[in-house]
């Protein structure tokens, strides 16, 4: 391990399982009723990377409260996120990292909202109002 690194650059296969096995615990124990047609619908909401806008590549499913923290696979806590964004935010609290990148927080936030509200208008018309 170098001097600047604060983890070893490999995980051992079973360091590896047991974060895995902690990982399905944590996701089995809350209600993740996110459906791919809701995921579809997100996606084409944002029309690309959620946090750098970048379009053209494939998009994962990011929670904004991270399921580490008790955050869901819900149609409220998730935005598409490039590889990068994704990985970089790991289990981070979205507007801290955010501002850590220099990313605009305000317009996210807006912009989150906004698609939120359209995205259960759809779901459920009397909620357009």
């Amino acid at each position: 391990m170098s001097p600047g690194r604060k983890f070893p650059a490999k995980r051992s296969p079973a360091t590896s399982a047991r974060y895995a096995k902690r990982r399905k615990v944590r996701l089995a124990r809350v209600d993740n009723d996110l459906t791919a047609d809701e995921w579809a619908s997100i996606r084409d909401a944002w029309g690309g990377c959620a946090y750098c806008q970048v379009t053209g590549v494939a998009m994962q499913r990011d929670c904004i409260m991270p399921v580490s923290r008790g955050g869901r696979y819900t149609l409220a806590n998730v935005v598409p996120a490039c590889a990068s964004c994704n990985a970089s935010k790991h289990n981070g609290e979205v507007t801290a990292w955010l501002r850590r990148k220099k990313l605009d927080e305000r317009t996210f936030l807006i912009r989150q909202a906004t698609i939120l509200k359209a995205l259960l208008a759809a779901d459920d018309p009397g909620l357009a109002s």
